[in-house]
């Protein structure tokens, strides 16, 4: 099933089956993981569950924490979490970094027009006084 996103990307989205096949679980182990809040599919007619790419791509962490890490399911959900959270933290700062940027360059010409205030009524007075 595919859809238009606003920002021109394409939107996948894959039901139960093909998103199990495309992460080689069984569709059981994506239900376990949904029960257990590791991820959140959409839910379309029927409550027939449908999972986006970011879906998908969360799936694949979970089974590389799992299988190459040996974690449990208990602290795959703190890492995510975890990385939830930095994610948020990282956006928050580049918006704060952009914020402080703009103050900054508004400060610098408002800075920049009294200087040149300033050296012009240097020049009127100097020529006054010539």
């Amino acid at each position: 099933m595919k859809q238009s996103e606003g920002r021109g990307r394409e939107l996948r989205r894959y039901t139960i089956s093909v998103a199990a096949e495309i992460v080689n679980v069984h569709q059981q182990t994506l239900r376990h993981y949904e029960r257990l809040g590791l991820i959140e599919p959409q839910r379309g007619k029927g409550e027939i569950r449908y999972f986006s790419l970011d879906d998908i791509e969360r799936i694949q962490q979970i089974r590389r924490l799992v299988d190459e890490l040996g974690v449990n399911l208990a602290g795959v959900e703190v890492i995510l979490h975890m990385r939830e959270q930095m994610e948020h933290l990282r956006r928050q700062a580049g918006e704060t970094i952009e914020s402080l940027k703009t103050e900054h360059d508004a400060e610098v010409w408002r800075l920049k027009d009294i200087i040149m205030r300033l050296q012009a009524g240097e020049d009127r007075s100097q020529d006054l006084s010539s």
